[in-house]
C-alpha cells in the first residue's frame, strides 16, 4: 500500500501535464498583426502607367539654309555645340551674293538721288518756277525709289549678306547644333539646309496608348512623370496604328519643373476622376487570386477576407465595390492571412 500511493501521485502529475499539452491552439488569424491602412474616399484614379519618351514640340528644330550656291569660307561651330540666338555659324562667299549687295547699294543710291530731286522740285514749285505737277511726279519717283531700296535691304538682310558680299549664317534660335553638313572649302548648292539647331530641353512626351485603354484616355487627362512633374495629355490619335495596335499621343509637362533632355525615356501615369462612391487603399493591400481581387478587412476577431472590385491601375488602388470609407485593411503579412483563412 505504501508503494502504490506514490505511484498514483506520479501518475496524477503526469496526467495533469498531458492535459496542458492537449489544450486547443490559439486562433492563427488573431495571432497575426499586420500593418494596416484605412480606406478613404477616392477623388482620382490612375488609368495606366506607360513608358514615354521626351520629344521636341513643333518649332523646336530650325534649319539654317544657304540662300545661294556658295563656297564655305569658314565654319565656327561644331555638332553638339550650344549656341545663342544670333551667334555666327559660318561664312560663305557667293557671286550671287556679291551681285545682290551691289544692287542693294545701287538701289540706295537711287533712293538718295530721288529724294534730293523731290526736295528740289518742291522748293521750285513753292517759288512758282515749275508747275506743282512736276513736284508731285518727283515725289512719286522718290517714293518708288525708297520702296525699291527697302526691298533690296530686306533681301540682303534675310540672306545674311554683308557689305562685302559675303554671307554670314547666324543662329535663328538659342539651342544646340544637331547637324552640321558643311566644311571649310566645300561648296554648297543653295537648295539644302546644312545646319540644324534644336532648342535645349523639352517638356513634351510621346506615348503609345495600348488598345485596351482606348476608351479610357482622352485629351485633358492629368499626367504625372517619374520625378513628380505633372502635366496634361494634349493630343490622342483618332485611330489605332495597325502596326503597334496603339494610339499615338502627346503630353506636355507643366513649366514649373526642369526641361528634359530630348530622347530621354521615362514612365508616366495617366490620371482620371474616380467613379462616384469609390474608395482608395494602398495597392499592397490587394491579393489577386485567379483574376479576382481580395482584401483582408479588420473584423471583431482578426481579419476577414473579402472580394473587391478594382478600377484603373497604379498605387493607390481604387475600389468601386466591396469596401466603404473608414474600414481598415491589412497591407502586410497577406500570405499568412491568406493561409490562415483557408
Amino acid at each position: 500500500m505504501s508503494r502504490i500511493l506514490p505511484m498514483l501521485l506520479v501518475a496524477s502529475v503526469l496526467a495533469g501535464c498531458g492535459g496542458k499539452d492537449a489544450a486547443p491552439a490559439a486562433d492563427p488569424v488573431r495571432a497575426i498583426s499586420p500593418r494596416t491602412a484605412i480606406a478613404a474616399a477616392a477623388t482620382e484614379m490612375v488609368v495606366g502607367e506607360l513608358p514615354a519618351s521626351v520629344v521636341q514640340p513643333p518649332g523646336a528644330r530650325v534649319a539654317v539654309a544657304t540662300p545661294f550656291a556658295a563656297l564655305v569660307r569658314s565654319v565656327h561651330v561644331q555638332p553638339g555645340q550650344a549656341v545663342r540666338q544670333g551667334q555666327l555659324l559660318a561664312v560663305l562667299v557667293s557671286r550671287d551674293a556679291v551681285t545682290l549687295a551691289a544692287e542693294g547699294a545701287q538701289a540706295d543710291q537711287r533712293r538718295q538721288l530721288a529724294a534730293a530731286e523731290a526736295a528740289r522740285m518742291a522748293e521750285l514749285a513753292r517759288a512758282g518756277v515749275v508747275a506743282g505737277s512736276r513736284a508731285d511726279a518727283a515725289r512719286t519717283a522718290s517714293r518708288e525709289a525708297e520702296i525699291g531700296a527697302e526691298a533690296a535691304r530686306r533681301m540682303i538682310s534675310a540672306a545674311g549678306i554683308s557689305a562685302d558680299g559675303s554671307i554670314r549664317l547666324t543662329a535663328p534660335i538659342a539651342g544646340r547644333v544637331v547637324s552640321m553638313a558643311m566644311d571649310a572649302g566645300a561648296a554648297v548648292d543653295g537648295t539644302s539646309a546644312p545646319i540644324i539647331i534644336e532648342r535645349d530641353g523639352s517638356r513634351w512626351l510621346a506615348l503609345q496608348i495600348p488598345e485596351r485603354m482606348a476608351g479610357q484616355v482622352r485629351p485633358g487627362l492629368k499626367v504625372t512623370a517619374d520625378g513628380g512633374q505633372t502635366g496634361t495629355l494634349e493630343t490622342v490619335a483618332g485611330a489605332i496604328d495597325p502596326a503597334t495596335r496603339a494610339l499615338a499621343a502627346r503630353a506636355r509637362l507643366a513649366d514649373g519643373g526642369p526641361a528634359l533632355v530630348s530622347g530621354r525615356l521615362l514612365r508616366v501615369r495617366l490620371h482620371a476622376l474616380a467613379p462616384a462612391g469609390a474608395v482608395s487603399i494602398p495597392a499592397a493591400a490587394i491579393v489577386n487570386d485567379n483574376g479576382a481581387n481580395h482584401v483582408f478587412v479588420k473584423a471583431a476577431k482578426g481579419f476577414a477576407v473579402r472580394p473587391v472590385s478594382r478600377v484603373g491601375d497604379g498605387d493607390p488602388a481604387v475600389i468601386t465595390a466591396g469596401l466603404t470609407p473608414g474600414e481598415t485593411v491589412a497591407t502586410s503579412n497577406l500570405p499568412e492571412l491568406r493561409a490562415a483563412t483557408r
